[in-house]
């Protein structure tokens, strides 16, 4: 689904409860810098939750746009989302950031990319980053075949991803939107 190299970032929908996770690791080309780092953020009065895979510093220029977004949009999620793609795809500034984000409230989790793709999963997960299809696919599974809460599913998913995934630590933040 993505092309940014390392990092997992992990969103799971069950019963009205959504969580996102992401692990610590920060790495420059083949060397890790720092280890704990916290990639998911609460926006929007703690209403919404978003992760990102990417560039930090483009990454936080994103939150910090999206939360805009949010706030002109009275915390509209969706309205949000399909504004801000549009920003990130026509702006010329906007358009080289190099990071994706996955964004949830209480009925949405969805995916952002600067292509302007604005995506919402058919199976209630989504994942990014270069870990993303390892905690997916752990994911999906243990939604099949367990009654795990969504924030169980995203540690123990992030925690398959941290064991295959070099680019992905077990040093995890997940928050949760009940």
């Amino acid at each position: 689904m993505d092309k940014i190299i390392g990092t997992t970032i992990l969103g799971v929908r069950r019963n009205n409860k959504i969580s996102i996770g992401g692990d610590g690791q920060v790495t420059l080309g083949h060397s890790v810098l720092k280890s704990k780092a916290s990639k998911i953020r609460k926006l929007f009065e703690g209403k919404v939750i978003a992760g990102f895979a990417g560039s930090t510093a483009d990454s936080f220029t994103l939150f910090e746009k999206f939360e805009e977004r949010l706030k002109s949009y009275k915390g509209n999620l969706k309205r949000a989302a399909v504004e801000m793609a549009k920003d990130w795809r026509s702006d010329k500034i906007l358009r080289r950031l190099e990071a994706m984000i996955v964004v949830a409230d209480k009925e949405n989790l969805l995916v952002l990319t600067g292509m302007g793709d604005v995506l919402e999963p058919d199976d209630d997960v989504i994942a990014i980053g270069s870990g993303g299809n390892y905690a997916r696919s752990a994911a999906l599974a243990l939604l099949q075949h367990t009654e795990m809460k969504p924030k169980q599913i995203v540690e123990a998913s992030l925690k398959i991803a941290a064991e295959i995934c070099v680019y992905t630590n077990s040093n995890f933040v997940i928050e949760e939107v009940k």
